[in-house]
């Protein structure tokens, strides 16, 4: 599958706010339950949210997608203090190499800024890929969202 991996743009929000709400409702539900992902993606996008994190948060986040023929598979964003924030893939393009294509471009954007670390708070879905990327365990935590309790995991790769 042939993909790139580029600047996200305010053109792009509703499809990432789409891509964000469909991949947890059809790929972390084979690890929380029909309550916990409800309350994970929300109710319906908020495109303004969206379009805020693309634009008006480039002095603090860069958000990155991945497309092919026009569609976004994916997004990942790094903050300037080193934290992925977001990284998602859409559920139909699971396993093509976009979250490690979109890795490669924050872990290449995080050198060109001189950081030494990155760390993300991976979900029991996404921690298998963030260790196979070299990232170690820091802790287990449960996070509230909407209500509702999640077991994630604060990892981090230092050392770029």
């Amino acid at each position: 599958m042939h993909f790139e991996i580029r600047d996200a743009t305010a053109d792009d929000a509703p499809a990432v706010a789409d891509l964000f709400y469909n991949t947890i409702l059809n790929v972390n539900i084979g690890d929380y339950s029909a309550d916990q992902v409800k309350a994970w993606a929300g109710p319906a996008p908020v495109l303004e949210m969206w379009e805020r994190r693309i634009n008006e948060d480039r002095g603090t986040r860069r958000t990155f997608v991945a497309a092919t023929e026009g569609e976004i598979v994916g997004f990942a964003d790094l903050e300037r203090d080193g934290h992925v924030d977001m990284l998602y893939v859409h559920h139909e393009y699971q396993a093509c190499g976009i979250a490690t294509a979109l890795l490669d471009r924050i872990e290449a954007e995080a050198r060109r800024l001189g950081l030494r670390r990155l760390y993300a708070e991976a979900s029991i879905t996404a921690e298998p890929f963030f260790r196979g990327r070299g990232f170690s365990m820091v802790r287990p935590q449960v996070v509230e969202v909407r209500g509702q309790k999640f077991r994630n995991y604060v990892m981090d790769k230092v050392d770029l």
